[in-house]
């Protein structure tokens, strides 16, 4: 099929390689402009800028698609881009920019989003570090074919994967992306057979999954240890949780459940600590913290953070 590809990071990046390696044309990718980043805050690509010069598909980074805003001009020649090259679909992922509904319209076969959870569950911005910090238990990708509603549209293929109870983040994004990369081929394959049966969704089942804020960050001991692993686990790359010792800012990266649990004064409490370990109290239970950071230092596992600092007798605040 003859493709126009919306995207930027990563995850974005292994659905156009999957599309590429699927036999598919790709005429033209749309990206986020580059951004400073890295310790120089030099302007970098984004991921699915360098794959696509690789294979020698033309760019276009518009800083805004609206016809509305201040660049219009560079809106309207982007449309005619894509108006001129008459794709059979519009592949979106990650973009980080709004599809007006010009652009909807455009396809044969309209817009695809691949989305990374079993939609209406987790909509929106986070579905990945949401679904962690709720504690479920699964998770999925649904292929939807867009409207101008946020994640509204029927979907036309889903998966759903388990969601082990050590898994951070990170993982869970790798896992998904591939999960993304083969689905959108089986959606593609279905539109061409004309057997595709989309599946409107259930608006009373939908939940919204918030853009992840680093003011959310902190942690609260009062808290289950549950509650609180689920969320170590889902901040985990961004934006890292943090807790303070002694009015020492740290980043908690990795915590277990305990079966620790001798009576504690409050939550917050340090249980013990040894390289096995920092048992904290919580609201109900005690976690096992494994990985933490001091402030511009590196993460390292408990039994090396230990070396140079002390946890006796005191308190997470």
């Amino acid at each position: 099929m003859k493709i126009v590809f919306a995207g930027t990071p990563e995850f974005a990046g292994k659905a156009l390689d999957s599309l590429i390696r699927g036999g598919h044309q790709v005429e033209l990718v749309l990206t986020q402009p580059d951004r400073p980043a890295g310790r120089g805050m030099k302007l970098q690509p984004s991921a699915v800028k360098k794959l696509a010069i690789s294979h020698d598909i033309p760019v276009e980074q518009p800083v805004s698609l609206r016809f509305d805003g201040k660049h219009a001009e560079e809106a309207k020649r982007v449309y005619e881009l894509v108006r001129q090259i008459e794709p059979d679909v519009m592949v979106v992922v990650a973009y980080g920019l709004i599809l007006p509904k010009a652009f909807l319209g455009l396809p044969e076969y309209g817009c695809l989003n691949i989305h990374a959870s079993l939609l209406p569950r987790w909509r929106g911005a986070a579905p990945i570090q949401r679904a962690i910090e709720a504690g479920d238990t699964e998770t999925g990708v649904s292929i939807m074919q867009m409207e101008e509603g946020l994640d509204t549209g029927p979907v036309l293929v889903s998966e759903s994967i388990p969601i082990d109870h050590h898994i951070n983040a990170a993982e869970l994004h790798d896992k998904l992306a591939d999960l993304g990369g083969r689905l959108i081929l089986a959606a593609l394959k279905k539109m061409e057979e004309g057997s595709a049966h989309p599946v409107i969704q259930d608006e009373n089942a939908a939940i919204y999954a918030a853009k992840i804020r680093k003011e959310e960050a902190g942690l609260d001991f009062s808290f289950p240890a549950t509650e609180i692993i689920n969320k170590i686990r889902a901040f985990n790359p961004f934006p890292g949780c943090t807790a303070k010792f002694r009015d020492t800012p740290l980043k908690i990266w990795k915590a277990v459940a305990s079966d620790h649990s001798p009576a504690a004064e409050k939550a917050g409490q340090i249980l013990s600590a040894d390289e096995n370990g920092i048992v904290v109290a919580c609201g109900k239970g005690s976690i096992r913290i494994l990985e933490l950071q001091k402030p511009g230092a590196k993460r390292l596992p408990v039994s090396e953070f230990i070396k140079g600092f002390s946890f006796e007798h005191g308190y997470f605040e």
